[in-house]
């Protein structure tokens, strides 16, 4: 299902894809969450579908549309993290991937339509892939279409981004997505603390509002008010932390002292989880913000080697610093 807020998006590109003036290249960018990734697919879907809606969407039961369900359309190409020779999963696309890529889009097409080809992550890309996928865009083959998903799409290079007609996600208004999670089921009291907590993204606050997140973020704001009062000590609840899903609860935290801090500056508007403000109302906005930057790159220094108790205290004994 194409998201609302991206359904003007749809609807431009699937004129486009019914009058054959569809671009070669499109960069659907923006934070995720946003349903990049099922705008992809229904574009993928559409393209290689053989009896297309009025709508511009796939039938779902014509061959093409069988063929890409199973996953074995010969003219449907995906890109993303390959396994290294250690079998593990690369931290980048490499320059071979994308050479082999540009081999493919250049034969004919197998059922004589399009040739699709989506590479997600696009930011991880490196210099050399870049430029090898630079050639292809540069010199595009006949009915291919390169589909690139980007939740950072800054980090592209500039040449790549302006060879692409570019679909961004944007927050939608706050009432728009408040009916998105109302048409899911989510009560509205919940979905608008979880849009909160999810600084108005609404994908993010879906998940925000299913109940297993919504009592780890109960968890959260009890010992990040412990730490603030001094009840709790920082190596206790990172001894806890570290036990039982520790980048889940370092986001909530990161979030939960962001919504506090909004809160002070004025910003708030009174509906959210109780006790937020007071967690962060005599942090320095400034030093708010450098351990906020800091609770992030913990997060991914979780993934290392790097002990992740240590780590956890000292981010959690800042705060506790920050909030006394």
């Amino acid at each position: 299902m194409i998201a609302p807020w991206l359904a003007p998006a749809w609807s431009t590109l699937a004129a486009r894809l019914a009058n054959g003036s569809l671009p070669h290249a499109i960069l659907v960018g923006g934070p995720a969450g946003l349903g990049k990734r099922a705008f992809a697919s229904a574009l993928e879907a559409a393209l290689l579908c053989e009896r297309r809606g009025t709508d511009g969407h796939a039938c779902g039961a014509c061959r093409g549309c069988r063929l890409r369900i199973a996953g074995t359309h010969p003219d449907l190409y995906r890109v993303s993290y390959a396994l290294n020779d250690k079998g593990e999963p690369r931290s980048e696309i490499v320059v071979d991937q994308i050479r082999g890529l540009g081999d493919a889009l250049v034969k004919t097409s197998q059922f004589g339509g399009w040739r699709v080809a989506t590479i997600d992550p696009a930011e991880a890309l490196n210099a050399n892939s870049s430029n090898a996928l630079l050639k292809t865009l540069e010199e595009p083959p006949p009915s291919a279409v390169l589909v690139l998903v980007s939740d950072r799409p800054e980090r592209l290079v500039a040449t790549i981004r302006s060879r692409c007609q570019r679909v961004d996600a944007r927050f939608p208004p706050r009432e728009s997505a408040l009916a998105w999670l109302a048409a899911r089921g989510i009560g509205a009291a919940d979905a608008a603390q979880a849009l909160e907590l999810a600084a108005g993204n609404p994908g993010q606050a879906a998940a925000y509002a299913d109940p297993e997140l919504r009592a780890l973020a109960t968890e959260v704001v009890k010992d990040l008010s412990g730490l603030a009062s001094g009840a709790q000590s920082a190596a206790d609840v990172a001894g806890r932390w570290v036990k039982d899903r520790p980048e889940s609860r370092l986001e909530l935290a990161a979030e939960l002292a962001r919504v506090g801090a909004w809160r002070n500056a004025g910003a708030g508007s009174g509906a959210g989880i109780e006790g937020l403000a007071r967690l962060t109302r005599a942090a320095d906005l400034y030093k708010l913000a450098a351990w906020w930057d800091r609770t992030n790159l913990v997060r991914a220094q979780l993934a290392t080697p790097l002990r992740s108790d240590l780590l956890l205290f000292e981010v959690l004994n800042e705060f506790r610093e920050l909030a006394a």
